[in-house]
């Protein structure tokens, strides 16, 4: 059993074996679920490319043609040689 004590800010070191046991590192986040009986479930938040496909879509938007974005880059990139 894996315990961990809590700090006078709220802090919670996870045990080393739980945190191998759900793959976590530095930066992860994680969900707390505290269900009706007194228990808490704790998930890994994982995210990955395939999560953010269509987040930008805009339908709205009008597509740039490549040359069009080769030129804005061209013209920040000036900008932040002055």
């Amino acid at each position: 059993m894996a315990v961990a004590t809590m700090t006078n800010k709220g802090q919670v070191t996870i045990p080393k074996e739980v945190r191998d046991t759900l793959g976590l590192h530095s930066g992860d986040k994680l969900d707390f679920s505290c269900q009706k009986e007194g228990t808490i479930v704790v998930t890994p938040i994982k995210k990955n490319v395939d999560d953010l496909f269509g987040k930008l879509f805009n339908p709205e938007r009008k597509a740039l043609s490549c040359e069009a974005i080769n030129e804005a880059l061209r013209r920040k990139f000036k900008q932040q040689k002055l």
